[in-house]
């Protein structure tokens, strides 16, 4: 009899032990299931979701430490201001910087048109929009040009324009004064070469064989050699 008992108590412990191990393993399914259908909804969201939703919880963390400085009678900006490290202020102040002038220099020759054509159109004064009507309408379909229309033979520069141009024209002269063209070889070195590749090519050759070649060089120049 107790042999029996043991028996069915060990047959009731792998039934246990079974009805956990399909209780895991559906746990692992559901978990599972889960995990697909979020990885699945993250690949829907913009490429950007991650840095927008980070950019939004800094500024609900920012309001609300505003508000409660406020609600102290604290200066917030100044509180800010005394967690910042001066490495972070310089960084910071250099990027501001960076953002009052975004023109970087030259990068192509598209990029330049499109900077100097914005400098243009921010130097000119309001549009009269009367005037532009008048214009328009004594114009007809002249006024917005085609391949065989000559519009200065139907338009009068103003003086005002023209004075424009030309002030326009002086501020150019004047700030390429400032920038003076690097040089790309060195006036006092000795020039052996009769064009940029053929620079490079020296300078390659004398990298590898300087050391052999020296005295024959020199006795070239001297005149010399035998």
């Amino acid at each position: 009899m107790e042999k029996a008992k043991t028996a069915s108590e060990k047959l009731a412990e792998r039934k246990a032990r079974l009805h956990d191990l399909h209780k895991q393993r559906q746990e692992a399914r559901t978990q599972n299931h889960q995990e697909v259908v979020a990885e699945d909804a993250r690949k829907k969201l913009p490429s950007n979701w991650e840095a927008r939703k980070r950019q939004a919880e800094w500024l609900l963390a920012d309001d609300k430490a505003r508000a409660e400085a406020e609600s102290t009678g604290k200066d917030y900006e100044r509180m800010k201001l005394l967690d910042v490290s001066a490495v972070d202020a310089e960084r910071i102040e250099k990027k501001k910087k960076r953002k009052d002038n975004p023109d970087l220099g030259f990068s192509t020759f598209e990029a330049q048109t499109a900077r100097q054509y914005n400098r243009l159109v921010k130097g000119m004064p309001a549009r009269d929009m009367a005037k532009y009507e008048k214009q328009k309408a004594e114009l007809g379909e002249a006024f917005y040009g085609g391949p065989n229309t000559t519009l200065h033979l139907l338009t009068k520069d103003t003086p005002s324009a023209i004075n424009n141009m030309v002030k326009d024209l002086d501020q150019q002269i004047e700030r390429r004064k400032k920038y003076s063209r690097r040089r790309i070889y060195n006036d006092d070195a000795d020039v052996d070469f009769i064009n940029e590749r053929n620079s490079k090519f020296n300078k390659k050759l004398d990298r590898f064989y300087g050391e052999h070649t020296a005295e024959i060089k020199q006795n070239l120049e001297r005149g010399t050699a035998i």
